[in-house]
């Protein structure tokens, strides 16, 4: 029996938002934090990582220090150390990061800024 209930005390490396939830509000983290459901807001995570998965849905303004994308946002994205868009991402907003990767079949509809003008 202690075995079992030492695999459900396990702790997450991070906070999770899962499919089934809806989320209307601010979302602050001290930690990283992973969303396969529905964010409609601001999500600010400072020195964190964040990543929206395939099946997420999020009208937020993102800050986070890397942003994955895999689903659906529209709103500004702010990457302090990098965003990256996988293959499966739509983003529909302005991406601010000093780096910036887009997988081949990615869409954005926004302007980027990297910061790396000469």
């Amino acid at each position: 029996m202690d075995d079992k209930r030492q695999g459900t005390d396990e702790r997450r490396l991070a906070s999770w938002i899962g499919k089934s939830i809806l989320i209307k509000g601010e979302v602050v983290s001290s930690g990283d934090l992973v969303i396969d459901g529905k964010v409609e807001g601001t999500i600010e995570l400072g020195d964190h990582s964040l990543i929206i998965g395939p099946g997420a849905g999020v009208v937020a303004h993102l800050v986070a220090k890397s942003v994955t994308i895999s689903g659906t946002v529209k709103g500004n994205v702010t990457g302090l150390a990098k965003v990256e868009l996988k293959a499966t991402a739509s983003v529909e907003g302005d991406v601010t990061a000093p780096k910036f990767v887009m997988d081949d079949g990615a869409s954005l509809s926004g302007k980027v800024d990297t910061g790396n003008r000469k």
